[in-house]
């Protein structure tokens, strides 16, 4: 390759005219194999949960109904 505006460029073997393209003979594809699905199961919950999947709320007397804490007046220093 030469650079017109620039003299001292040489050319590079291996950049000459490209050869004419042939198409690779196409193979068959190979045939599918199946694979064996896993069987899924159930698993039990740590929690009972209710129709909608949460786990079920129960009223702890240490908690209100917001799940924060309950205060008493011994528990100030």
């Amino acid at each position: 390759m030469r650079d017109k505006k620039d003299n001292a460029t040489f050319d590079l073997p291996g950049f000459g005219p490209a050869a004419p393209m042939e198409p690779e003979p196409k193979r068959p594809p190979a045939p599918r194999v199946r694979r064996a699905a896993l069987k899924q199961e159930q698993m039990e919950l740590l929690e009972p949960t209710d129709a909608t999947g949460l786990p079920v709320w129960q009223r702890d007397d240490n908690l209100d109904l917001t799940g924060l804490p309950v205060w008493s007046q011994g528990d100030v220093q």
